[in-house]
């Protein structure tokens, strides 16, 4: 069978625009959530967010901000990154006929909001005429895909997924399945999202999913922790270079870490609730293992979706116990959202580049703010600062609304 490897890693989030910034704060347990100032919040029970501090001309040209939406202009800028890093910053100059061969399947769980809202608000002020026609491909969810694509020149398939917060989770997995399928050689893969604007919070707040500690953003997301009120909004975008292993090893490329199999399931139980028992997100744990051809104690480390929920939380550590057994209590499992909140269907993707960095460098993150034992999470969720040790396997969870389950297996280059 076709092997996939991973040679590129690019990132934007709260934590910081590139993979080294982001990397150095998250092992130092730094946090990204901070009081919104985007827009007036007055009106929102929750008044902080896990936002990208930049600014679009430093990046792209005046027109480019116009016709990009936040989520499309952040894949294009970790693209870049995780190209260069992959040494593929002149693939367009790579001849056209290997360049069928390579891809962008890239995720998104509600694309251009931020486009949608703006616009709207130019109809109902100076008419339907003001609507700017850069409306319609500026806010599709397969710009983000398609935007790669062209900037890149990658010929190959293209597409984006969407389903909520395991967007990109499905995006890697199906990245993954065409490079072993012999569909292509290289993909371009992740996810991005920028849905902090006053209608998503909104959402979230009326749905009651959001923590309302506006008084210490720092303390406010704590995945697993007893006194968890829930997630913190985060946006951005994680990239990753997939290659087939033999691709990447005749150009002689620096290899971070092999793709070894996913699983995808669904509860099929409720729309925005996850199921109690948690058997759907095991039996993705379990698919993903047996993809990946390794037995539970193999793996080392669980990249949990960790949201800061009750639910969430409690379930997930749940399925954990039920995928693994006894091994659950030598797992070690931690949380990404406890720094930089939750990037919804970016999540897959930011986490994996984390895990991935975890195999490559021999050290686990913390989860931030876990100080107070919840019962019913009851596994080793790395409390305090960064532990050094072997990670030969991860999975990295991430759980949807609409039931969906996904289970990233990634481990060391046998």
């Amino acid at each position: 069978m076709r092997r996939v490897v991973i040679t590129g890693l690019g990132t934007v989030n709260s934590l910081g625009i590139g993979v080294e910034t982001t990397w150095g704060r998250l092992i130092e347990g730094e946090n990204g959530v901070k009081p919104l100032t985007r827009f007036d919040v007055s009106g929102h029970t929750t008044k902080i967010a896990a936002t990208v501090d930049w600014d679009p001309e430093e990046h792209f040209d005046r027109m480019a901000t116009r016709k990009l939406d936040p989520f499309t202009m952040w894949a294009l800028m970790s693209a870049k990154e995780a190209l260069a890093d992959a040494g593929l910053e002149n693939i367009h100059e790579v001849d056209e006929t290997q360049r069928e061969t390579y891809g962008s399947v890239i995720g998104t769980g509600i694309g251009g909001i931020t486009g949608i809202e703006e616009q709207h608000l130019v109809m109902g002020e100076k008419g339907a005429r003001r609507v700017t026609p850069h409306f319609i491909p500026r806010i599709m969810s397969n710009a983000v895909s398609g935007q790669v694509s062209i900037a890149h020149g990658l010929l190959g398939t293209a597409y984006t997924t969407s389903s909520a917060c395991a967007s990109s989770g499905h995006a890697i997995a199906l990245a993954y399945q065409s490079i072993v399928s012999g569909e292509s050689d290289l993909i371009v893969t992740g996810g991005a999202e920028s849905a902090t604007t006053p209608l998503g919070l909104a959402g979230f707040c009326s749905a009651k999913a959001l923590s309302t500690r506006n008084d210490d953003p720092g303390a406010a997301c704590r995945p697993f922790d007893k006194d968890r009120d829930g997630f913190v909004m985060g946006e951005g975008c994680g990239i990753l270079i997939f290659e087939e292993y033999e691709h990447a090893k005749a150009r002689g490329a620096r290899i971070y870490a092999e793709m070894k199999g996913f699983g995808s399931t669904d509860d099929a139980f409720h729309i925005t609730a996850p199921k109690e028992d948690g058997r759907g997100p095991a039996r993705a744990m379990g698919l993903a293992l047996k993809r990946a051809g390794i037995n539970p104690e193999d793996v080392d480390y669980v990249n949990a979706h960790g949201t800061s929920t009750a639910y969430n939380d409690a379930i997930e550590s749940r399925a954990i116990r039920l995928a693994f057994g006894a091994h659950a209590d030598k797992l070690a499992v931690s949380s990404t959202k406890s720094m930089l909140g939750h990037c919804l269907g970016a999540s897959s993707a930011v986490e994996l580049v984390a895990s991935t960095l975890s195999i490559h460098h021999g050290v686990v993150h913390p989860t931030r703010n876990y100080t107070t034992p919840d019962p019913e999470c009851d596994l080793d969720y790395v409390p305090g600062s960064a532990r050094q040790m072997r990670v030969r396997n991860v999975l990295s969870n991430s759980l949807g609304f609409g039931g969906h389950n996904v289970s990233l297996c990634i481990g060391e280059l046998a």
